[in-house]
Formats: C-alpha cells, structure tokens, sequence
C-alpha cells in the first residue's frame, strides 16, 4: 500500500473497530470472521471493509468513520445530524480534551522523533493520535456551533475561594 488514502480508510477501519467495542465483537455485528475482522484492523493488510460491513458498524457506534474519509476523498464532509446533542455539550470541557488530546499528540511526535526518525509504528501511533485530536475538535466545533445558534451562553467561571 502506497496511496496515502487506502491508509485513511485503514486508520478509519481501525477507529471504528475500536469503536464497536474490538475484533470480537466486530465479527458478532458483521458476521465476517475473526480472522478477516483482524485483517481490516492490521494497517499493513490491505484488505478494506465491505460497504454492507462498514454500514452496519458506524450505525451500531453513531459515527461515520469510513463513510467521512470517502466523503473528504470526493471533496466533500459530513454533518452531524444530531445537533440537539450539541446544544448540551459544555464548550469548557470540549476545549479541555482538544488541550488534552494535542498535549497528547505533541507529547507522540517528540517521542516519535526524538532519534531523527519517524518509524511505520510511529506513524500508526501518531496517527491514532492524531484522530483524537480530530475527534476532539470536532466536539469543540459542534459545542461552539450550539452557542452560536443560542445567541451565546454562560461560561460559569469563577475564582475558588472567592466567596467561600
């Protein structure tokens, strides 16, 4: 595998194999095997998800994994067709796991290329990584979208022990 997107498509595979709960369960909700649920999920494989496979798999996790990377690959994204859900999401703590998930990333890559060099595994890994933050940012873009549509909201900070 050389093309840039097929490793997109396989880090979105793993993702939602990760996000249906592993291989094990993957193979109850697909019906596909153990050994070809670990074929999806191994990044040198080249093996890629059947439409029906992929559909059943983003229904039962709520996320369109695949489906987006092919999306982007045409020039086109997804919207969230749950956006009540954002309405309730605090853009405090949204904003917390992106610091968090980019600490994350920054803290992968300076490992990642403390010896001059980026390994496949390191890829793998930073890509993991990577898709957190992305995940992460889209939790903030959603949040920050449901102020906007409110005309605004508190953002209850305070300073402890003031008035305590």
């Amino acid at each position: 595998m050389s093309d840039p997107f097929l490793y997109r498509v396989k880090a979105a595979q793993r993702d939602l194999i990760e996000r249906c709960g592993g291989i094990l369960r993957v193979e109850t909700i697909s019906g596909f095997s153990k050994s070809q649920v670990g074929r999806w999920n191994n990044p040198s494989d080249p093996d890629l998800m059947p439409i029906g496979a992929v559909r059943a798999l983003e229904a039962d996790c709520g996320a369109a994994l695949v489906t987006g990377v092919l999306a982007e690959a045409n020039g086109r994204r997804l919207t969230d067709p749950e956006e009540e859900r954002a309405q309730n999401v605090c853009v405090m703590l949204s904003h917390a796991e992106v610091l968090r998930q980019a600490a994350e990333l920054a803290n992968g890559m300076a490992n990642a290329i403390a010896d001059g060099q980026v390994t496949p595994t390191e890829a793998r890994n930073i890509d993991r990584l990577a898709a957190g933050l992305e995940r992460a940012a889209h939790g903030l873009r959603a949040s920050l979208a449901a102020v906007k549509a409110r005309g605004g909201t508190a953002a209850s900070l305070r300073v402890v022990g003031e008035g305590d």
